[in-house]
Formats: C-alpha cells, structure tokens, sequence
C-alpha cells in the first residue's frame, strides 16, 4: 500500500490588484540572454535561433532575421539590457500585420523595467510595447481599453486601425493573459482551422 503525503492547499491571491495593460502586438514572440560578460543566446518562443547562412545551423533558423539584427547589434543591447532574459515581439515590416512599417523592431514587454529607450536604440528598431492602461484589474478597464483599441487603432503605429488586441500583466499573480478582438473564445488550432 501507497503512503499518502500531506499536501497543502496554495494560497489564493487577490484579484482585485495592479495590473498593466499593453497592447498586443502582433509579430514573433523573441527573447535575448545575456551573461554577466555580455555571451548572448537569441531565441524564438520555443526555441534558440541563429542567423541564416551560419556552417554549422541550417537555414531558416532566424524568426524573421531577429537573430541576424539581434548578433549585429549584440554590443549595444548588452550595454543597455544587461545581464539576464529580455522577452519582446519581433514585429513590423514583413511580419504577420506588418503595422504598415518600413522596418523591424523588437518591443520589449517588461513595461515596469524601463522608462525609454535611447534614441541610438530607437534608430535600430528596440522599443517597449505601448501600454494602455495601469491600475486595479477589474474587467471594466479590459473592456474599457479594448474600445478605445478598436476606436482609435494601434498605440505601436498611430493610423494602424487593424490592432490584434491587449496583454494583461497581473503584477501580484505575476501572469500574462491576452484578449484579442479576433476569434478570443478559440484555442490557436481552432483559429487555425477556420
């Protein structure tokens, strides 16, 4: 016979607490590493990437060419990101919505981290997605935030009026969850499907 162990039950939060509200940008989920020497390990959502053309990495590894403009500007995101994990979308010309952009950037979603971005950063396409709204979560301010989405179009790109929806962070749970204007109530194999 099995010993049974005591198992605890979690604590449950609050929901009633901080939330940012950033909008949804549509593109490729992208993330940098860095060590504390400046080594750095460029990824996709799920995996690392590298640039194309590489000997030893076959082609069509780069998530858009995010690995080759993350390696040619490896330096300059060191000194300003720091050591750790950097998640953003890799979005603009060529990439899903394109957001009628003439370029690429990668938007960071750590809203709280910084305050801007330098301008020399700005110049090769580093940004932080646009928030939309800070304060309690109540479903009210979602709602609130999605209209005035749907009204005035992207934050990302002004006159953009096909926006995919919102992120909601909820600090205190510290957990993403998304509402898009777009097929909210289908899983991604359903949308998929359609």
């Amino acid at each position: 016979m099995s010993e049974l162990v005591f198992e605890k039950f979690p604590k449950i939060g609050r929901l009633k607490r901080m939330c940012t509200i950033s909008e949804k940008i549509d593109g490729a989920n992208s993330q940098l590493a860095f060590d504390s020497e400046g080594n750095m390990l460029v990824g996709s959502r799920k995996r690392e990437i590298w640039p194309e053309g590489t000997e030893d990495k076959p082609k069509g590894c780069d998530n858009h060419g995010f690995a080759r403009w993350a390696y040619a500007n490896q330096e300059a995101l060191f000194a300003f990101l720091g050591e750790g994990r950097h998640y953003g979308e890799w979005c603009g010309c060529g990439i899903q919505r394109k957001y009628g952009a003439d370029k690429k950037y990668f938007l960071l979603f750590n809203t709280s981290r910084w305050d801007a971005i330098p301008s020399g950063l700005e110049d090769i396409g580093l940004g932080i997605v646009p928030v939309l709204y800070e304060g309690t979560f109540t479903t009210d301010s979602v709602t609130d935030v999605m209209c005035s989405l749907k009204e005035h179009g992207s934050r990302f790109t002004f006159g953009f009026m096909n926006p995919e929806g919102v992120v909601v962070y909820h600090h205190a749970s510290r957990t993403y969850f998304k509402v898009t204007f777009d097929g909210d109530d289908m899983s991604k194999w359903e949308m998929e499907q359609r």
